[in-house]
């Protein structure tokens, strides 16, 4: 029990901090409301901890023997981050409120995991951390899944409300298109360290 709440901590602190997931759903909380975000919250909170319990029962092992797979999904990942940084940064007023722009959908969020450099920090992490040699591994693992799903719906959500309330102070298309463009900076620069450890790997030996 003092493992689980000591998972609970990790798992909270981790999931409330700056990252991709919590950038992307107070942006969507801006342009399109908290109705509209809904899925694309759902599709966080459900679609990570359900990485954590692939990844903790074994897909991390597929990366381990084919480590240039786990190279090539995160080569794409950060591609897809760089293309979410310039629609969050290009985003016009006039688009979203004539519906040319849509908020993400559940299984787009979901799927986002994946290729969310953050979200495998927190799930390798979680498992190094938290699972032992002594201990019954799938109990543990499922532990580690119950946190980060008790711990997603608040964590994620404060990000959504914090963005819906900006969108009330944010009322002219002017100041709505600097939280745009500061929201897509914000995202590229979580993506620079990827960028660093790519370009390391591919070309320190060259």
């Amino acid at each position: 029990m003092e493992i689980f709440w000591a998972v609970l901590f990790f798992a909270f602190s981790t999931t409330i901090t700056p990252g991709p997931n919590n950038v992307m759903i107070m942006s969507s909380g801006v342009n399109y409301g908290i109705k509209a975000s809904l899925p694309h919250w759902l599709g966080i909170c459900l679609g990570f901890p359900l990485m954590v319990l692939v990844v903790g029962l074994g897909f991390g092992v597929v990366f381990d023997r084919y480590p240039h797979l786990h190279q090539l999904i995160k080569v794409l990942g950060t591609a897809y981050l760089l293309y979410l940084a310039y629609k969050i940064a290009s985003a016009k007023p006039e688009h979203i409120a004539t519906g040319k722009s849509k908020a993400l959908t559940f299984w787009q969020a979901a799927l986002f995991q994946w290729v969310n450099g953050k979200a495998w920090v927190m799930a390798s992490g979680a498992m190094a951390a938290f699972t032992t040699v002594a201990g019954v591994y799938w109990l543990e693992v499922s532990a580690i899944t119950l946190a980060f799903l008790l711990v997603a719906f608040p964590c994620v959500g404060i990000w959504l409300l914090f963005g819906a309330v900006l969108k009330k102070v944010l009322n002219n298309a002017v100041a709505q298109r600097i939280f745009n463009l500061l929201m897509g900076l914000i995202l590229l620069l979580s993506v620079v360290p990827v960028l660093l450890e790519l370009w390391h790997y591919y070309f320190s030996a060259v």
